[in-house]
């Protein structure tokens, strides 16, 4: 499953089937649908990456963080502290 395509809307906000989600780019692996949970963004959201180097994050302001694949630097969305299904988690 390639991750944020920005073109025609994300399709796998209200996708739960089981599998890996990747870079839409370089095919990195970054989240495992067994992280991911339901939200009112638009976009999917996930509590966990698959590695430690899946992503790279850099603060935009305080408590935003943009989100890139930790491969190849494609722009995967934000970050935000203390928003997810339980508070202190982050959502990707």
């Amino acid at each position: 499953m390639s991750f944020c395509s920005f073109f025609g809307g994300e399709v796998f906000k209200d996708h739960f089937k089981p599998g890996i989600y990747v870079c839409s780019k370089c095919e990195h692996q970054l989240f495992s649908s067994r992280s991911k949970y339901e939200h009112s963004s638009p976009w999917p959201a996930f509590t966990e990456t698959i590695h430690d180097d899946s992503v790279s994050k850099h603060e935009e302001r305080p408590g935003a963080y943009k989100v890139r694949c930790g491969k190849c630097g494609n722009g995967l969305g934000h970050e935000f502290v203390n928003d997810g299904p339980s508070k202190g988690l982050s959502r990707f």
